[in-house]
């Protein structure tokens, strides 16, 4: 809130000084300890999708996301060029390294630099990638870039508000929610309402502790499991 106002009195925003926007995200790669995060690419990407996906032998991951599922991998090649190298999307290959295999696609989408917004979606990971440190990896390279190398405002994860897994992972990855916009679009035939959530860029520092903290071999036993979960960790760094 803010008790600015203007001539007339009414009530106005903090000034920016200074703020001239961001730049476009690009199609830049990020490199983690557990993951790579690749411009997605059709010759380099496209079989390995199509093998890490179907082993979702039910089809569940499809279900909220606007594309899919792709029966053959010549229906999910075509879906990668068409999808490859698009300015107002674009998508990235997240690879695994302990298989060095494409599990799973993430992308930026709506973006407006001149506001210094831009959102994450078009998640898709595969079984093998779900709840590992590959794929929490993957989505703090992509908001670091987007706060440190980017200098965006705000960053913004919105889900059909019916995907209980997807609100879980916002709110487990430090978005904040703000609300519900029902009858937001129409998918597959459905209606959705869309849960809104968001991280500012004044959020990011205590959160990007938190997920370096997570992600340190040492906070993980020998069997693997985690010592400290991710919600603790940012939990521990807002105070």
């Amino acid at each position: 809130m803010t008790d600015l106002t203007n001539e007339h009195g009414q009530p106005i925003g903090a000034p920016l000084p200074g703020w001239a926007g961001a730049p476009h995200p690009g199609h830049t790669g990020m490199s983690g300890r557990y993951c790579r995060v690749e411009p997605l690419n059709a010759d380099s990407h496209s079989m390995d999708l199509f093998e890490a996906y179907r082993q979702d032998s039910s089809g569940a991951i499809w279900t909220y996301v606007s594309y899919g599922p792709f029966e053959t991998p010549a229906a999910l090649d075509a879906w990668v060029q068409a999808a490859s190298g698009v300015d107002a999307q674009p998508y990235f290959a997240v690879i695994n390294r302990d298989s060095g295999k494409a599990e799973g696609i993430a992308s930026f989408l709506r973006i407006q630099p001149a506001h210094g917004v831009i959102e994450v979606g078009g998640i898709t990971f595969a079984p093998a990638l779900q709840r590992t440190r590959a794929a929490t990896e993957a989505m703090y390279l992509m908001m670091a870039r987007v706060f440190n190398d980017l200098g965006y405002r705000r960053y913004e994860w919105k889900c059909d508000a019916l995907n209980a897994p997807s609100c879980r992972a916002a709110e487990r990855f430090g978005f904040t929610y703000e609300g519900l916009f029902r009858q937001a679009i129409v998918y597959k035939g459905r209606n959705r309402d869309t849960a809104w959530y968001s991280v500012l860029d004044r959020e990011w520092r205590s959160l990007e502790a938190a997920y370096q903290s997570w992600l340190e071999p040492a906070n993980f036993g020998p069997d693997g499991q985690q010592k400290q979960s991710l919600g603790t960790l940012i939990a521990a760094a807002r105070r």
